[in-house]
């Protein structure tokens, strides 16, 4: 129990003082009328904490059609409700490790014997994004959370794989963990950097337009 209450006020710790991304920011596909609903009861939702464990489960699919601003405020959201064993249908666990090992199924049909495979080496969609795996995909999108994130997220996934009584979960975890997120833990951007970064941007931003307005 105390693994599970320090890795809990770790999550809050990291994702604590993070800014809601305002309404419009929410949705990060368009794939379709389903993303709509699934984010909806996310909109005005300007404190992670107070989103009730129900709320979160009926919306499973709303960590995949969530905008990256959106997936890392609402994220510790359902890591901590995971944790307190609150969620019967979401995994947030999927988001975390998926793109990282491949994974092989048999699908029959008739006399045709097809394998099917999942995970890192398949393409996104080749039509659309090219030679995009998923893994490249998984990099990409999972590479907006930071340092201190990172590391919450990593003691999180461990608590997972030491507790998973299925052993593909565990290979899946330690797959993500050393592909990915163990580096992240160590070398991902700070808070303070990113903090600096954007007062530094004002800064020129507030520069530019006092030239602009001297010059009027």
């Amino acid at each position: 129990m105390n693994d599970k209450k320090c890795v809990i006020s770790e999550v809050q710790s990291a994702f604590m003082n993070n800014e809601f991304p305002v309404d419009n920011y929410l949705l990060g596909s368009y794939e379709g009328s389903e993303p709509f609903g699934e984010i909806e009861p996310f909109k005005g939702q300007e404190i992670w904490r107070h989103i009730p464990s129900q709320v979160l489960d009926s919306h499973a699919s709303a960590l995949s059609f969530f905008s990256e601003a959106c997936l890392r405020y609402f994220l510790p959201a359902y890591l901590i409700a995971d944790l307190k064993d609150e969620l019967d249908s979401t995994d947030p666990l999927f988001i975390l490790v998926h793109g990282f090992s491949n994974r092989s199924v048999e699908h029959r049909i008739g006399v045709q014997v097809f394998i099917r495979n999942t995970g890192k080496d398949p393409y996104v969609n080749p039509r659309r994004y090219g030679g995009m795996t998923f893994y490249d995909y998984s990099q990409y999108r999972l590479s907006i959370f930071t340092r201190e994130e990172s590391q919450a997220i990593v003691s999180y996934l461990n608590y997972k794989k030491d507790r998973s009584p299925l052993n593909l979960d565990k290979e899946e975890i330690k797959a993500a963990l050393e592909l990915f997120w163990n580096d992240r833990a160590l070398h991902a951007p700070t808070k303070e950097s990113l903090d600096q970064f954007v007062l530094e941007e004002e800064h020129y931003l507030d520069v530019i337009r006092s030239q602009s307005d001297r010059n009027c």
